[in-house]
């Protein structure tokens, strides 16, 4: 058991890293990347910190309410709850308020930090008959603080994140976030009050997958923002002999006639405006199939067949804005979104800004 522990903690602390610093790069063109950079990396160097220690670990004195357990987990929620609650601050780089809220915790480990230099030692408790003849010891009090203060950090990651959505913005992935994420500390609370190896481990693994998760839509939203191609115009659709000769000679160039004679479709017939065109209609179009398609697609940085149709029909909509034909959200569906809210999504995923807001800026109502 202590060798399959010691891999997954190898195993988090690498992903930790190497998440934190992936982010790290990123924070040097946009900030707000760099709190969860910190993050990461923490609980990367936490989880190091660790491994020298796992040979050593006896599951027998472990036992009910561990404090180094009841630490971990202080330190883990608070970490956990910064993140979400910084998106909203104006400046979250405002480390006086960060300290501020740590400061219990700070103040905590500190104490304790100090008692076991001075000689205490945590006492075992196997069992809670067992914890009721010590309840009032030194050892119990800095336990009973650090579960009351635990309980202080996950219930505001459950309550904070959907509150500040009132005053400002943060997108509806991280409220799912945090709302999970709090969920697993409860259960970590329920492995420490109830101590189980077994289902540490699928606390840990939990952890791990969570964050891998709020590490990749952070990279998606970041990707989607990307510069997207211009539309260039194609006069005349590449035949099956010039791609097939491209092809032997040069991958790239043989997707690139592909995205051309996908491109002299998209200009010239406008299916796209018909909400119901999708992929399918376009393989058939085009001759090409599914997976030709979406590599071609890609190789000219679209990410797959649905963003590339609906970037036609966000060009299309802009022109309609600026030519006076589109002024509201309604009249969008001429351009091939299904209703008015498919548009705001679409618009607001691609574009980076709210549709409303962008047909009030240009002059629309």
């Amino acid at each position: 058991m202590q060798t399959f522990i010691l891999i997954t903690i190898v195993v988090i602390a690498t992903i930790h890293l190497m998440m934190a610093t992936v982010l790290s790069l990123y924070s040097r063109y946009k900030v707000q990347y760099l709190s969860l950079a910190w993050i990461m990396g923490i609980f990367g160097a936490m989880c190091c910190i660790a491994i020298p220690f796992v040979p050593l670990l006896r599951f027998d004195r472990i036992g009910l309410l561990h404090p180094f357990m009841l630490l971990a987990l202080v330190v883990t929620s608070f970490l956990q709850g910064i993140y979400p609650l910084s998106i909203p601050m104006p400046g979250y780089l405002q480390w006086w308020r960060m300290w501020k809220y740590a400061s219990p915790a700070i103040l905590l480990i500190i104490l304790y930090v100090v008692s076991l230099l001075l000689g205490s030692r945590p006492a075992i408790i196997r069992s809670y008959a067992e914890l009721a003849d010590c309840w009032w010891g030194i050892d119990m009090l800095f336990r009973l603080a650090g579960f009351g203060l635990s309980i202080y950090y996950v219930v505001n990651m459950l309550r904070l994140p959907h509150l500040l959505t009132k005053g400002a913005e943060i997108p509806r992935y991280l409220k799912g976030y945090t709302t999970v994420m709090g969920l697993n500390l409860v259960f970590y609370v329920v492995v420490t009050a109830v101590f189980n190896v077994t289902l540490l481990m699928v606390y840990f693994y939990l952890f791990c997958v969570l964050n891998m998760y709020l590490f990749y839509r952070t990279l998606e939203t970041m990707a989607i923002h990307l510069p997207k191609p211009e539309i260039v115009k194609v006069d005349e659709a590449p035949t099956e002999v010039v791609i097939v000769e491209a092809e032997r000679e040069d991958f790239n160039e043989a997707n690139r006639r592909r995205f051309e004679r996908v491109e002299y479709f998209m200009q010239h017939g406008c299916e796209w405006q018909d909400n119901t065109f999708g992929r399918d209609r376009l393989c058939e179009a085009t001759g090409i199939n599914r997976h030709l398609l979406l590599q071609c697609l890609r190789s000219q940085g679209f990410n797959n067949c649905h963003d590339y149709v609906n970037s036609y029909r966000i060009s299309a909509l802009k022109r309609g804005v600026a030519d006076g034909t589109i002024s509201t959200v309604n009249d969008c569906v001429v351009v091939g979104f299904g209703s008015a809210k498919t548009a705001r999504t679409c618009f607001e995923r691609m574009e980076g800004e709210k549709l409303d807001e962008f047909l009030k800026r240009r002059g629309g109502r």
